[in-house]
């Protein structure tokens, strides 16, 4: 029996099964067909070999390194300042050269301020006061300048303000309306950057690779020179659709984006840089009292006495964000291969989706799914063919006197099993349900 068992499962190992098709003369399935595997065909070409580039193997772990510089000078003449030269050492912050950078273009200059005692600003809420109990000595003006020393400074039946210990005077003046510095509108940076895709080994710069140093003092970036980052700042703030002396006055932040989408099946003089300028900073706040960029901080001085003094400035501006993104792509057998192969598959859909036409929703949908799916009752195919087998033993003539007895022997015998073999499909049917196998 075990024998037997196996001998089965071996040689079930070399049977080769196949698909039953049914070949239906629709011509409206038949147009609905073909248009389904030719949208897959077109998605599989144009989307996903031609947009999505689907048979290339990608680096997206780009390593990049930013150099800034900035370059340009203004002239100032204010009452505060008097005549005044800024160059880069006045108004960019951090000097580093870094991928972010500050510029300044707008000011409040609060000067000779030293440690004393003074009234706070009256624009602080939380100095107000009417009597000394309220400004208890030691606790500090927390979105003020100071600590409170316990007196309330007023004038006779009106509110007055706590006196602070701090730096003295406090900043009183507001922002000017026009900037300081409305000419680095002019200013322009270069804007540096060096990329490398380390899974193809290849690397790049957004600098014309040359010899003449004169290109660089010459050039700016333009259409026609992709490799001169040399941009005004106008350029860039008018780029973003932002007016340059209104972000001026009162500061803002810029994104400066550099984007590396490098085709390696091409030539590396193919890979070119992209630029995209845009506001980061909250545009659709107007006249918000959160606009606009701006911070302080102070430059310490020594008098001839050796006491220390400071000028605190506020400064408002405008800072540059400089991001760089980047992919690169070569052709690879593997990731063409799995694209080719899901596409074949989804030649599939075709067939699902007509089958369930033509089996639901057509007028003859009974007479293509009775074509199409067969039921072999296991009991009546039984029966039929001992009943074949009993027909053709009959059937066949005698050829021999000797052999009679024994053709009727195995008729009777057949008949005999036919009748037992019926009989036990009979009692195997009234003890449970057939089993159906659909082939199609």
């Amino acid at each position: 029996m075990g024998q037997a068992i196996c001998k089965e499962l071996w040689e079930s190992l070399l049977d080769y099964k196949t698909e039953k098709y049914v070949v239906t003369h629709n011509r409206k399935v038949g147009l609905l067909y073909r248009l389904v595997q030719l949208s897959i065909l077109m998605y599989l070409l144009v989307w996903v070999f031609l947009v999505k580039k689907g048979y290339q193997v990608t680096d997206t772990s780009m390593e990049s390194s930013i150099i800034t510089k900035v370059k340009g000078v203004a002239f100032t003449n204010t009452s505060e300042f008097g005549e005044q030269i800024w160059d880069v050492a006045d108004y960019v912050i951090p000097p580093q050269g870094e991928n972010i950078f500050f510029i300044v273009t707008n000011l409040v200059v609060t000067p000779n301020q030293r440690r004393a005692t003074c009234a706070e600003s009256d624009r602080i809420p939380q100095a107000w006061c009417y009597e000394d109990s309220d400004c208890p000595p030691g606790e500090p003006v927390l979105t003020g300048n100071g600590v409170r020393t316990g007196r309330c400074l007023r004038s006779k039946n009106m509110m007055g303000i706590c006196e602070i210990y701090a730096w003295c005077p406090v900043e009183t003046k507001s922002r000017p309306m026009k900037p300081l510095l409305g000419a680095a509108e002019n200013f322009t940076v270069y804007i540096r950057n060096f990329i490398h895709f380390p899974r193809f080994n290849f690397s790049k710069s957004n600098v014309l690779n040359s010899r003449d140093r004169a290109f660089l003092k010459s050039c700016q970036f333009g259409p026609e020179n992709l490799y001169c980052p040399i941009f005004q700042l106008g350029y860039i703030v008018n780029s973003t659709g932002s007016n340059f002396q209104e972000l001026a006055a009162k500061g803002g932040v810029i994104g400066i984006q550099i984007m590396w989408d490098c085709d390696l099946d091409k030539a590396a003089s193919k890979c070119h840089p992209q630029y995209n300028f845009r506001r980061l900073d909250d545009t659709f706040s107007g006249e918000s009292i959160s606009s606009g960029y701006n911070f302080r901080f102070a430059r310490y001085y020594h008098d001839a006495a050796g006491v220390e003094f400071r000028t605190l400035l506020k400064v408002y501006g405008i800072r540059f964000v400089v991001m760089v993104n980047g992919k690169a792509g070569k052709f690879g057998i593997i990731p063409t291969g799995i694209n080719v192969a899901s596409g074949l598959a989804l030649m599939g859909i075709a067939s699902f989706f007509c089958d369930l036409i033509l089996v639901n929703f057509i007028k003859k949908s009974d007479f293509y799914r009775n074509k199409k799916y067969e039921e072999v009752r296991l009991a009546e195919s039984l029966q039929q063919d001992l009943a074949t087998e009993a027909k053709d033993s009959a059937e066949q003539p005698e050829t021999q006197d000797g052999n009679s007895d024994e053709k009727r022997n195995g008729c009777e015998c057949s008949q005999l099993l036919l009748s037992n073999s019926g009989l036990a499909i009979q009692e195997a049917g009234s003890s449970g349900p057939s089993r159906a196998l659909d082939s199609g």
